[in-house]
C-alpha cells in the first residue's frame, strides 16, 4: 500500500509519524530519532504531510517540501479536536493525520527564512523593551523610597538619573547610589540595542514594497507595516477583511445558541503582537482626530459621542485590519476617503 497522508508530530529528539493509504488503512506508525526524519521523508514517495503550527514547524516545512512533500500546518488548536481519549506522541500523529485529510480544515502558510529572521528582529526588540520597562520601574522604585520623584513618562527617567549622579546634599547613599548607576548602565546598552533593531527593521522595510505600502495607512509605522509584512506570506488565505480581523481577534466573541446573538468583549485569539501593535497604532490616529487633523475625524468623532474611548479605539483597529488586508490582497497603497 502507497503512504499518501502523514501525520507527524514534532519534538526535540523523538518524532512520532503515523501515514494512512487512500482508503484510510494505516500503513506506517513508527518513531524516528530527530538524525532518521530526513532520511526517512527521503526513501518515500511523495504525499502529503501534516503538522502543527508550533515550535521549529517552519524550519521542519521548508526541509521536508525540498524533498518533493507537500507540508501542510495547521493550528494546534484545530487538531486538538480529532485526539482520541489519551493523550500521547502516537496519538497526536494519528489526530494530525486526520485533521489534514479534512476538507474544511485551515491552514497556516510556511514562512520563509528572511521572514522569519525579520520576526526574530520584532521578537527581541519587545523583549528588550520588557526589560527597559523593568529597569525603568526598578529604578523609580528605588529612587522614591529616597524621596526622588519625577514625572511620568519614560523620557523623565534621565532627569533622575542625572539627579542620582549629582547626589546633591548626599540625599541618597553611596550603597544605594551604586546599584542605581549600576541599573543606569544597563538601561543605556538596552536603549543601544534597540535603536540597532529599529535601524535593522528600517533597512529591511525599505528593500521591502509590501512594507512600504503598508505603512501609507495611518496608524501603521515602519514597525507595523515590516511585522505585518513578514507574518502574512498570503492575504488570500482570509476570504475577507472581516476574517482576517477576525484572525487578530479584533471582532466580538460569540456565545449565540437558538437563534439569539449574543456577542461579547473582543476575542483577544491569533497573534497578540499584531493586535496591539494595530491598538497603538489606532490610539494615535484618535489622537490625531480629536485635533481634526485625520482624514477620519467624522467618522471618529461620531462614535466617540456615543461610545469610550477604547472601545473607539480597538473599533479603529478593527477597521485599520479590514484596510491592510485590502492592500495585502489587492495591491496599491492607502487612498483616504474624499471629504464631502
Amino acid at each position: 500500500m502507497q503512504t499518501i497522508t502523514i501525520g507527524l508530530d514534532l519534538a526535540k529528539n523523538v518524532f512520532q509519524v503515523h501515514g494512512v493509504d487512500a482508503a484510510g488503512q494505516v500503513t506506517t506508525r513508527r518513531k524516528l530519532r530527530r538524525a532518521e526524519l530526513l532520511r526517512f521523508f527521503e526513501a518515500l514517495a511523495p504525499c502529503t504531510v501534516g503538522v502543527e503550527a508550533c515550535a521549529t514547524a517552519h524550519h521542519w516545512a521548508r526541509e521536508i517540501s525540498a524533498l518533493g512533500h507537500e507540508v501542510r500546518l495547521m493550528p494546534a488548536s484545530y487538531v486538538k479536536a480529532y485526539v482520541r481519549r489519551q493523550k500521547n506522541d502516537a496519538a497526536d500523529a494519528e489526530a494530525i493525520c486526520e485533521a489534514v485529510r479534512r476538507p474544511t480544515m485551515r491552514f497556516v502558510p510556511v514562512k520563509s527564512a528572511e521572514r522569519q529572521s525579520v520576526l526574530v528582529l520584532h521578537r527581541t526588540r519587545e523583549l528588550l523593551v520588557r526589560q527597559r520597562t523593568t529597569l525603568i520601574n526598578a529604578i523609580r522604585g528605588h529612587c522614591a523610597e529616597f524621596g526622588m520623584i519625577v514625572a511620568q513618562g519614560a523620557r523623565r527617567v534621565a532627569e533622575l538619573l542625572d539627579e542620582v549622579r549629582r547626589n546633591e546634599g548626599a540625599a541618597l547613599p553611596d550603597l544605594a547610589r551604586s546599584a542605581l548607576l549600576m541599573l543606569a548602565d544597563q538601561l543605556g546598552a538596552l536603549a543601544g540595542q534597540i535603536n540597532r533593531l529599529d535601524r535593522r527593521l528600517l533597512a529591511w522595510h525599505r528593500q521591502n514594497q509590501t512594507s512600504q505600502r503598508l505603512a501609507t495607512i495611518p496608524g501603521v509605522g515602519v514597525i507595523t507595516a515590516t511585522a505585518l509584512a513578514a507574518s502574512i506570506p498570503d492575504p488570500h488565505l482570509f476570504r475577507s477583511g472581516r476574517e482576517f480581523s477576525a484572525f487578530l481577534g479584533l471582532v466580538p466573541r460569540q456565545n449565540s445558541s437558538g437563534g439569539k446573538d449574543k456577542l461579547g468583549r473582543i476575542s483577544k485569539m491569533g497573534d497578540g503582537y499584531l493586535r496591539k501593535l494595530l491598538v497603538v497604532g489606532a490610539t494615535s490616529v484618535i489622537r490625531r482626530a480629536r485635533t481634526g487633523s485625520s482624514a477620519s475625524a467624522g467618522w471618529i468623532t461620531a462614535l466617540l459621542a456615543r461610545r469610550p474611548a477604547r472601545v473607539v479605539t480597538v473599533a479603529m483597529a478593527n477597521k485599520t485590519a479590514r484596510i491592510v488586508w485590502a492592500i495585502l490582497a489587492r495591491g496599491g497603497v492607502y487612498r483616504p476617503p474624499v471629504m464631502a
